[in-house]
């Protein structure tokens, strides 16, 4: 039997203000994100949450990645704010409300148009244990060229993230945990090509991130052949 939820009270949260977060993974050859499904509506979207009246944004952020990936040290940042005055689609939220055995009016608050500021981060997919909220049935790694139809305007939050991401690639990577500790050339490179959505040549990548004296070398990574064992690579502490 389906547990009955607590509707959010008005008067606890900030009115009209929203987040949404744009959670990339990466799984050594593919970059995804975490996507929710609602229980029973065929709706999908991204993890996302209200600010309690005492609650800084970033905290109510933190809190709410953290409940869905179980990781407590993720690096996030902000990469746009959602505010267009159309955002708004009732019948989404009638729906999750309806299955949870509530009926809400039209002039119920959670139907007003909410200003949403967008989050991203990138993490390991081997430090995450998804675990969907209390609206959701699932929640899960889905391609980026393979996503389901979201809510509202959240595919145009994945591509703003992304874009974002791009823009500051070189930056942004080495503060984020998409990369196990140690990692060989061809990791990083497998990173940077998910990421700009196209093939880089090896050698001229390899030259331009040495150049830039980012990386630590360490021994190497011996699975076959000596002669062509990769050397492992490390960030330097910022």
């Amino acid at each position: 039997m389906m547990k009955k939820i607590v509707l959010p009270k008005k008067e606890d949260f900030i009115p009209h203000l929203a987040y949404d977060a744009v959670i990339f993974g990466f799984n050594g050859t593919e970059l995804k994100i975490v996507v929710l499904e609602y229980q029973k509506t065929n709706h999908f979207a991204l993890p996302g949450g209200f600010v309690r009246h005492n609650q800084n944004l970033d905290e109510a952020v933190y809190q709410g990645v953290q409940n869905r990936t179980g990781i407590s040290d993720i690096k996030l940042e902000q990469c746009h704010t959602f505010g267009h005055q159309n955002r708004r689609d009732k019948k989404v939220l009638k729906d999750i409300c309806e299955v949870h055995d509530h009926q809400i009016n039209d002039d119920n608050w959670l139907l007003d148009r909410f200003i949403s500021v967008c989050y991203y981060a990138l993490i390991n997919f081997e430090d995450v244990t998804l675990e969907p909220d209390e609206l959701s049935d699932s929640v899960g790694w889905y391609s980026l060229d393979d996503l389901p139809e979201l809510i509202l305007d959240h595919k145009e939050m994945v591509s703003k993230a992304l874009e974002v991401l791009q823009k500051n690639i070189d930056e942004k990577l080495v503060g984020m945990n998409l990369l196990p500790e140690k990692f060989t050339m061809k990791d990083l490179q497998n990173v940077y090509e998910s990421i700009l959505q196209k093939k880089l040549v090896r050698t001229a990548f390899q030259r331009k991130i040495l150049a830039k004296d980012i990386l630590v070398r360490h021994e190497k990574k011996y699975t076959g052949k000596a002669h062509k064992a990769p050397y492992l690579y490390s960030f330097k502490p910022a």
